[in-house]
């Protein structure tokens, strides 16, 4: 069960590219990516943390390649990475100081020169720290080249506010239709930046994978801890991958009416009755102390429903 968003993203056209298996650009979903941290040649710490990064849901793990050795011949897409950081020395001359003219300048010069060794199988980045220059650069790179955008703010930082400067800037991004894969940059552990990288799509319902828990901040009226009770719920339901949503509300203010538009729903009542909801129709009532072993087996079971439904 779902709302139908007040308004559908009309999505940029871009050129497809090849990105493994993953295809990247044109009407295919936008991909989340993270990259390995691990030294990439030690083989077994590195295979293990993109299978880590894959079971949280990216789609393209990417690893550095910093010398030879670490290099791989197997027809790999290529990423044009502009970073405001460090642009060419002639580029900051004319500019001054790095702004989205300068960004967009380096990206065409450096997608020529792959071009010109007749290599069309990339995609494009135009990175800041800078929420602004990034959202401006990107603005004007998409009038200029057909290849796909990978979004993201660069260096953003630890995962707070590297979250919140993230969603910022891509989000802004997305809604304006601009974006084909995006990775969450944050001096955390790369898993952080694939689960914030798919919260932000599924927020613009540009992506529908695992449980979409609806919740409230909680107050006085609350029948039960919501908090804690979210907490243990994330947790319990981090195996599903197929799209669901679940409300978690403390009272009976909001929950019927939240309730009514999800998968199942629990909404808090006095003296620890609380009443289940299935498919946006009232249930049953249900002890608080009973209630997460409850609401995990429903979403199961709905879940089940649901992937027999699509056979």
């Amino acid at each position: 069960m779902s709302i139908r968003p007040f308004r559908d993203i009309k999505r940029r056209k871009t050129k497809v590219i090849s990105v493994g298996d993953v295809k990247v650009g044109g009407d295919n979903p936008i991909s989340v990516q993270s990259m390995t941290n691990t030294l990439t040649t030690n083989i077994k710490d590195t295979i293990k943390q993109i299978n880590e990064i894959h079971a949280e849901g990216a789609d393209i793990v990417r690893v550095s390649c910093p010398d030879e050795k670490s290099a791989k011949n197997n027809n790999c897409s290529i990423r044009v990475g502009v970073n405001a950081g460090s642009l060419e020395k002639d580029i900051l001359e004319k500019y001054k100081e790095p702004c989205p003219e300068a960004l967009v300048e380096s990206a065409q010069r450096n997608i020529k020169i792959l071009e010109d060794e007749d290599f069309f199988n990339l995609k494009v980045s135009v990175k800041s720290s800078d929420v602004f220059l990034s959202i401006a650069a990107y603005k004007q790179l998409s009038q200029v080249v057909e290849y796909p955008l990978h979004l993201g703010i660069t260096e953003a930082g630890s995962f707070l506010p590297g979250s919140v400067k993230s969603s910022i800037g891509l989000g802004a991004l997305l809604l304006d239709g601009i974006g084909d894969t995006i990775r969450i940059s944050l001096s955390d552990n790369p898993i952080e930046e694939v689960k914030i990288g798919n919260e932000i799509l599924k927020s613009l319902n540009l992506r529908n994978r695992g449980v979409r828990i609806i919740s409230c901040p909680s107050c006085a009226r609350q029948g039960f801890q919501v908090i804690e009770t979210v907490k243990i719920l994330e947790q319990k339901l981090a195996h599903i991958k197929t799209p669901i949503t679940l409300s978690v509300i403390g009272c009976v203010v909001n929950g019927p009416g939240e309730a009514a538009m999800t998968d199942v729903g629990i909404t808090g009542g006095q003296k620890g009755n609380n009443m289940l909801y299935l498919s946006g129709i009232q249930k049953e009532k249900v002890l608080t102390e009973e209630m997460i072993t409850r609401v995990v087996d429903e979403v199961e079971k709905k879940v089940l429903e649901l992937e027999t439904t699509k056979r």
